[in-house]
């Protein structure tokens, strides 16, 4: 993740608190409602190091025949995380 947990609960902490001063949101259980989102973020933002994990585990297993083709590992690595990437409807 580009970010540490640290700083994504910062940034749950802080869109809070925008929300709730513009009145935009309610809540009874601020604490509650911050760990829910600062959960829903660092889960959203870890998506690209799962999806990165999965291209390692693709081209691991075609890794011979990258070999015999000559094809390049970066830009393998690219055209099948953005097949990924849309694959889940993600946005990196």
């Amino acid at each position: 993740m580009i970010f540490s947990k640290d700083y994504v609960g910062y940034l749950a902490r802080q869109t809070l608190k925008h929300l709730v001063a513009e009145k935009m949101i309610e809540t009874a259980k601020p604490a509650v409602l911050e760990e829910r989102v600062t959960a829903a973020m660092v889960e959203e933002l870890a998506l690209e190091d799962r999806i990165n994990d999965e291209v390692r585990v693709i081209l691991e297993a075609f890794q011979d025949d990258m070999l015999k083709t000559g094809a390049s590992y970066p830009e393998m690595f690219k055209k099948v995380k953005n097949e990924l990437a849309r694959k889940y409807k993600a946005v990196l």
